[in-house]
């Protein structure tokens, strides 16, 4: 049975629900960059088929992560110890990848400044 579909649109409507989280094309139309009071927790390409996903992530389960999906490899363009990249093709459950969001937006915003973190980490 094919997995349900996660693709460009899920991935940036998954970030864009994280409390106070801003979208910017910094680098053009290829990318969303989306941020939490200026700290990067996500980037969605948006100019390749199948699209892809980078978030930030504790690098002991990015390890995991790499051995354990094929469509997961160390992150793109950033460091490759912090950040992992997921190709949105279908091969990731769904559900991991939002917790996959989530995650990123919950670790930048606990390493900002207590009066800017966000009162709740999530959008109701």
């Amino acid at each position: 049975m094919p997995m349900p579909s996660f693709g460009r649109e899920q991935a940036r409507a998954a970030c864009a629900d994280q409390t106070d989280s801003d979208e910017s094309h910094p680098f053009g139309d290829q990318s969303a960059v989306f941020k939490i009071r200026g700290k990067v927790f996500a980037v969605v390409n948006l100019d390749k088929d199948p699209s892809f996903l980078t978030v930030k992530i504790d690098p002991s389960y990015a390890e995991a992560l790499v051995a354990e999906h094929d469509s997961i490899r160390p992150g793109y363009h950033v460091n490759k110890r912090h950040w992992v990249t997921a190709t949105l093709d279908g091969t990731v459950p769904p559900r991991l990848l939002r917790e996959l969001v989530e995650d990123s937006y919950d670790l930048v915003a606990s390493k900002l400044p207590k009066k800017d973190r966000p009162v709740s980490p999530r959008r109701e």
